[in-house]
């Protein structure tokens, strides 16, 4: 299922603070129900989730995605507003209030988060919570629970782990009903697996352009994936892919959007050489807009393929299977042809 916004979402630019000007993304337009006024307010509720709390969950993501917050902040925001109010925009609650906390992060005044006012609109709240999200240092690759509790020092530190699941779950379709789109990839989507080393019997290609592209990629092995990172300490995907080609000497766009676009079509896994990209969906792409890419690097000695990624927040840059890419390959590109 995925939600449709009723409103007409509004986009506001806003000054970049979670990425480089060149990541981020773009909102709309909404995609609202074929007829439906593009007045009419309100989202439909998902699971427990009511109209009201799934409305300001989409406050939170909208405001995420016009600040250039990675989609991991939109989780961890979305994590957050869950634990501390359930995602209901709270007033004083007399004898039962916590302090002076208030709102969907249940910020309090009198610790500089703003005045009562503004904490109670939900566009604000959010946006001091990113604020203060992306001012934690390696945050994008903490465990959510604790990048939240970084940014509340909440007396319990490992409830907001509980929401992981869901928040994702209602970004997601969030995501979808504002046609969100990003400019960098927000991960492959799949389950860790682990990097066994190269494989067995493993040589490098003997051409010497592809053997510079392939080479500088395994050498990023073991760095951290982090969303709109070009190196040299971390990478996201598509950063990895740009910084190893420029290695060969060729220039290919940044983001995973421009690159399955790049140099020449590849029509199947067996007619694919070293150094070729291969497109799959990933965690918030499609088959027809794939949002995550890697790079073939070869075969083992048992003629297995393999590739090279860089996989999602938390993980780190490694070899995997081609295999367990191969039922969802939406494209493969050479950005030369020779």
């Amino acid at each position: 299922m995925v939600l449709a916004p009723l409103a007409l979402i509004v986009f506001v630019a806003f000054a970049v603070i979670g990425a480089s000007p060149a990541m981020g993304c773009t909102i709309g337009p909404p995609s609202v129900s074929p007829g439906a006024p593009a007045a009419q307010t309100g989202w439909p509720g998902q699971g427990s989730w009511t109209s009201e709390q799934v409305s300001n969950a989409a406050v939170i993501v909208s405001v995420g995605a016009e600040l250039h917050i990675p989609r991991y902040g939109w989780e961890i925001a979305v994590a957050t507003a869950m634990q501390e109010s359930t995602l209901r925009n709270l007033g004083h609650l007399g004898e039962d209030n916590d302090h002076d906390s208030l709102g969907l992060f249940q910020q309090r005044p009198s610790q500089g988060w703003g005045t009562p006012e503004q904490i109670l609109d939900p566009r604000y709240a959010a946006r001091k919570f990113y604020e203060r999200l992306v001012k934690v240092h390696g945050w994008q690759t903490m465990p959510l629970t604790q990048a939240a509790q970084a940014v509340q020092r909440s007396a319990f530190p490992d409830a907001y782990a509980k929401w992981q699941p869901e928040a994702q779950q209602l970004v997601a379709l969030i995501s979808d009903g504002l046609n969100i789109v990003c400019t960098s990839d927000g991960g492959d989507g799949l389950p860790p697996l682990d990097d066994a080393g190269l494989p067995d019997g493993y040589i490098l290609p003997s051409d010497p352009q592809l053997r510079a592209v392939v080479s500088f990629a395994l050498a990023q092995r073991g760095k951290p994936y982090v969303w709109g990172a070009e190196g040299p300490d971390s990478y996201d995907c598509s950063g990895l892919m740009m910084a190893s080609w420029a290695k060969g000497g060729v220039p290919i766009p940044r983001v995973t959007a421009d690159q399955v676009h790049t140099g020449v079509d590849v029509p199947s896994l067996a007619a694919m050489r070293p150094a070729d990209l291969i497109f799959i969906p990933g965690s918030d792409g499609t088959m027809t807009r794939p949002g995550h890419v890697g790079m073939y690097i070869g075969t083992d000695r048992f003629g297995r393929q393999y590739l090279v990624q860089a996989p999602s927040t938390g993980d780190v840059i490694k070899v995997v299977p081609v295999s367990y890419w191969s039922r969802q390959v939406a494209v493969i590109r050479r950005p030369i042809s020779r």
